[in-house]
């Protein structure tokens, strides 16, 4: 038989789409994983290895996972993506509608009602997009193909199976990221099982479809991370010509104080105590470099995502919807 051009392409293709829909039956790393799973966490192992044959190995993930969209983008181009007028509107339309569970966290918790809002817009558009990846399949492919993070995925699918047991769930059905973050609030299975929380006292732990839960596990996820109510997120600062610009963008951790970084050149005229915990930080606009001090609250947003800009997204989105709504109350 002649091998014509078309053929071999239509070949790879083929083979293309097996490699695509692998399975991880035979998965050597599976096949130890299912041997843990039963051993440390009593699992049937027949109902293991059927979730094995069932999970698929997705190459859209594994190429997601090597170029996430916003990571390598200046701040005058990530800032477009998360602060835009359906994004404000959304959130003002979320507020008016959850006010109560957002007043009930913020005094149980701390935390502002305009920092819950702005995380779940910016992670799911206020539910919109929750993803639309199996978790089983995420988390395997990732467990199991990734070997760069095998051993944080791994964990996670783990946590996730524990989880869909624990609340009774078939773990076959439920969808999320490309990376296996779930519900309103782009949880981690880990981070389900550790901080999310039955807000409403229905009995049940829901941050899939119920916005008073999701709203209560971002603003515990907060406080459990060092939130301090009351206190600034991050202040502007316009170095002194003789700044120390060794201290910038240093560490997301805040190793000065807001003391120490004005004597080191970044004064702010803000109301803030010299004895705070700070980092200084530099951010690119459209009209040149710009500078803020980042305070113990602006570190706890980073615990969220570990990124400045990130960070910087959450608490413009906040302040963007608070001055739609006409105020926070």
């Amino acid at each position: 038989m002649k091998w014509t051009t078309g053929l071999l392409v239509g070949l790879g293709m083929v083979l293309t789409a097996c490699a695509q829909d692998r399975d991880h039956g035979e998965n050597a790393q599976a096949l130890a994983f299912v041997d843990r799973m039963v051993e440390e966490h009593n699992f049937d192992r027949e109902t293991l290895m059927k979730l094995m044959r069932e999970s698929k190995r997705k190459d859209s993930i594994l190429k997601a996972i090597k170029r996430p969209a916003e990571k390598a983008k200046p701040w005058n181009e990530y800032r477009k993506i998360f602060l835009t007028s359906a994004r404000i509107s959304g959130g003002v339309d979320f507020w008016d509608k959850n006010a109560e569970a957002l007043k009930a966290a913020e005094e149980k918790y701390g935390v502002p009602p305009e920092l819950i809002v702005a995380i779940i817009g910016v992670e799911t558009r206020y539910g919109g997009n929750m993803g639309s990846y199996r978790v089983l399949d995420a988390l395997s492919t990732l467990a199991f193909n990734y070997p760069r993070r095998s051993q944080f995925f791994t964990k996670e699918l783990e946590n996730f199976l524990l989880l869909t047991r624990d609340q009774n769930v078939d773990p076959t059905t439920l969808n999320g990221s490309y990376a296996g973050a779930m519900g309103f609030g782009q949880f981690m299975p880990s981070s389900y099982r550790h901080y999310a929380v039955d807000f409403n006292g229905d009995g049940k732990v829901d941050i899939w479809t119920d916005t008073e839960d999701a709203i209560g596990s971002v603003a515990n996820y907060f406080a459990e991370h060092g939130w301090k109510a009351g206190e600034p997120i991050t202040v502007i600062t316009q170095p002194l010509p003789n700044a120390d610009m060794t201290v910038v963008n240093d560490d997301l951790k805040p190793k000065w104080t807001v003391g120490q970084l004005a004597e080191k050149g970044f004064p702010t005229t803000a109301q803030v105590t010299k004895d705070m915990p700070a980092s200084v930080f530099s951010l690119n606009t459209d009209n040149g470099k710009q500078f803020w001090i980042g305070l113990n609250n602006f570190y706890v947003i980073t615990r969220y995502n570990h990124s400045r800009l990130y960070a910087m997204a959450v608490y413009e989105l906040g302040q963007e919807i608070i001055k739609a709504r006409g105020g926070r109350s």
